[in-house]
């Protein structure tokens, strides 16, 4: 049993952090599914970014479209809703075998509909019907506009990814709205069993902000550099951790015991962000120690192959959970705002995926150009 089989063995569930359409097309991820390396697949605008900019995987797709005179908008969301379906059909089988659990994919909202609940919400709504498919989560960011669009996206029945989440606080906030929502499906007499949402906890980010902070402490030489250098680099896993704590209290209390008696089902932490930015931790980091039971850790494909190789399957989100409460308290003392740091890179989070989004339209608009002057076209306007 290699170090993937052992996490699932743990209740921890792997989705890859990553598609591409020769991923699909060369059996690639059918194959994965079926070795039960992954049991879910999420995607963002980065990821597509990545995809669509890197090579000519993509230009056989986007030709046609393009020569119809078809927009970058209206393409991009062509070539999305596709990779997004021929994922969500592989791993269908996975998500009838497990009765719902596992087998999701995800699509998010466009990152400009952050600070926009009704635009959310009808966006929300237009990708669901348009994949039509059960294993469908939509990302839902976790912005103060995106709490009620997941609240009410819940209620109508959409299973929601809900992404961004860095700060304790919001995401007590997030466990919430999922709640309301699921109450307000048993007032009204609708089914609770087919309704799943995941939290999206970011992990290694936490990390590169707090320990640039650290480091400015260390290197004025003052008398708090030692405190600052024995926190670096642990906030992050002590912030996933006392998260974890927050989800077992709330989702082991009477109201979702009152919820779980007709069908409801576990808001699952997923771990995302997992990827170690600095080389000078392993780069297992963030798997080896964010490992529980009802959880997901999402991984880039460089990471999986790295803790298939030489990871460590063992249970650790509730080990040392006293030290991950007084590595924050001493973050605290130190003067450095964990309120301030998950502000900022909730706003950081939500300005990269939207730069990608920007990008890759860039990408696809360039492609189409190029693609219309090779077949002599006219430029087109857009639609």
């Amino acid at each position: 049993m290699n170090p993937i089989h052992r996490l699932h063995a743990l209740g921890q569930s792997v989705w890859l952090d990553f598609i591409r359409l020769d991923l699909l097309r060369s059996g690639q991820l059918a194959r994965m599914v079926a070795e039960d390396e992954i049991r879910g697949v999420t995607s963002n605008p980065t990821i597509f970014e990545q995809a669509i900019s890197e090579g000519d995987v993509y230009t056989s797709a986007i030709r046609p479209l393009a020569l119809e005179g078809w927009s970058q908008e209206r393409i991009f969301d062509a070539l999305a809703l596709e990779d997004i379906g021929g994922a969500s059909a592989v791993l269908l089988p996975r998500y009838e075998a497990t009765n719902g659990e596992d087998g999701y994919v995800s699509l998010e909202v466009s990152p400009d509909l952050a600070n926009d609940t009704e635009g959310t919400l009808e966006e929300a709504r237009r990708l669901w019907a348009t994949v039509n498919r059960p294993n469908l989560m939509i990302k839902i960011p976790a912005t103060k506009p995106g709490i009620p669009a997941i609240e009410q996206a819940i209620l109508e029945g959409i299973n929601v990814n809900v992404t961004l989440i860095f700060s304790l606080q919001r995401y007590a906030e997030v466990i919430d709205a999922y709640l309301r929502g699921l109450e307000g499906r048993l007032e009204r007499g609708l089914s609770l069993d087919h309704v799943a949402s995941v939290a999206s906890f970011f992990v290694s980010r936490v990390d590169t902000k707090v320990d640039a902070l650290l480091e400015e402490i260390q290197q004025n030489r003052s008398r708090n550099a030692e405190r600052a250098a024995a926190v670096k680099g642990k906030i992050a896993i002590a912030n996933a951790k006392l998260a974890y704590a927050q989800f077992k209290g709330t989702f082991g209390n009477e109201r979702f015991e009152r919820l779980k008696l007709h069908g409801a089902r576990y808001q699952r932490p997923l771990w995302a962000s997992t990827s170690t930015k600095n080389p000078a931790y392993p780069d297992t980091y963030y798997v080896d120690n964010l490992i529980g039971a009802h959880t997901v850790n999402t991984l880039p494909p460089h990471t999986l192959d790295a803790f298939r190789d030489h990871g460590t399957a063992e249970p650790t989100l509730e080990s040392d959970l006293a030290d991950a409460r007084g590595q924050i308290e001493i973050l605290a003392s130190l003067g450095i705002s964990m309120q301030k740091v998950t502000d900022e890179l909730e706003d950081e989070g939500v300005a990269k995926f939207s730069n990608s989004f920007a990008s890759v339209l860039e990408t696809i608009a360039a492609r189409v150009h190029s693609l219309r002057q090779e077949s002599g076209s006219p430029a087109s306007n857009g639609e």
